[in-house]
């Protein structure tokens, strides 16, 4: 099969097409004949071995996927050869196979675009995952969303929004203004603007807001202290800018205040039946209209270097995913 293989921690640059030996899958395992792989932020930072997890050199890339079962392990039931499904895994989306745990594959409706499904796992699992696990974000309340234009942050508007909460957003200039509010912010804010903090506060009638969601980090989180309310949480779900803010606790003290972290991928291990049940509710949403995510930007296979350069350098402009789709036929078990 091919498969983009990394062989050194240099970036995203130094990804290459390969040719690898197809996996064979363990008792407890799935192997899916992959139609589209979405990228992540996380993808570049494993490229250059600064991710929580480093697997061993030379590794294949990639944390979700979408495709069709092609093979199942002794030790699995219920999920048929050829039934489309989407997965998250360690590392290996981008290839045209890929291994996972029985426990991360998910089934799909049918219906679902297989490019949509690729894209959606980690942006929505983690935002729901975020807001209902880690704030416990009530109907009514007031939610801030950084980095809103991003594949997450979007994820995070849109859940928001079907929580019954108000959104206020912020993002990069004017290009995603619409995409933002299409998803449910009722305002969406310059996030380059000096006079932010003095807006979102006007915004919220000088109370701040209950929930901040900001996968940005640096000046962003400076942006959240400043305008979290009495009893407010911020939630901090990355750090896009490169920059890890330190934290004043005497700040939150006084306000009531939470900073609370999130790491949605360690509940895959942890606690991997709060992620189907959450899988179920945002699939659920899903079918209702209740969120409708915008359709992914889809890019060649060949071109994951560059989708991977795009999202680190902040100009994806939302989802990016991989079109990976082998083509007709199977190797079989």
């Amino acid at each position: 099969m091919r498969a983009i293989l990394c062989r050194e921690l240099e970036g995203p640059d130094a990804l290459a097409v390969a040719e690898r030996e197809l996996p064979r899958p363990g008792a407890c395992q799935v192997r899916i004949r992959v139609r589209a792989a979405g990228v992540n932020f996380a993808d570049v930072l494993m490229t250059r071995g600064r991710y929580q997890e480093r697997p061993a050199l030379p590794f294949v890339p990639g944390m979700e996927l979408a495709g069709t079962v092609d093979a199942c392990g002794a030790a699995v039931d219920g999920l048929a050869r050829g039934r489309p499904v989407m997965a998250v895994v360690d590392h290996g989306a981008f290839a045209e196979y890929a291994i996972a745990r029985v426990d991360d594959v998910v089934a799909l409706p049918e219906g679902v675009d297989p490019y949509l499904a690729a894209g959606f796992p980690i942006t929505f699992g983690t935002a729901y995952g975020a807001l209902v696990w880690r704030a416990g974000l009530s109907a009514g309340e007031t939610l801030l969303v950084h980095g809103a234009s991003g594949g997450t942050g979007l994820a995070a508007v849109a859940c928001g929004r079907a929580l019954g909460a108000r959104v206020i957003a912020t993002a990069r200039g004017d290009a995603a203004r619409a995409r933002i509010l299409e998803q449910g912010a009722s305002e969406v804010l310059d996030s380059e603007d000096p006079e932010l903090v003095a807006r979102i506060r006007a915004l919220t009638g000088g109370q701040g807001v209950d929930v901040a969601f900001d996968p940005v980090g640096g000046a962003m989180f400076e942006v959240c202290r400043r305008t979290v309310a009495w009893e407010g949480r911020i939630l901090l779900v990355g750090f896009a800018s490169g920059e890890i803010p330190r934290i004043p606790a005497n700040h939150l003290l006084v306000k009531n205040a939470a900073a609370i972290g999130v790491y949605w991928g360690s509940y895959r291990k942890r606690d991997p039946e709060r992620l189907r049940a959450g899988f179920r509710v945002l699939l659920d949403w899903l079918g209702k209209g209740i969120i409708r995510p915008p359709m992914p930007e889809v890019l060649p296979f060949e071109r994951a270097a560059e989708a991977l350069a795009r999202l680190a350098q902040r100009r994806a402009g939302g989802k990016l995913v991989l079109a990976v789709d082998p083509g007709p036929g199977s190797v079989g078990p």
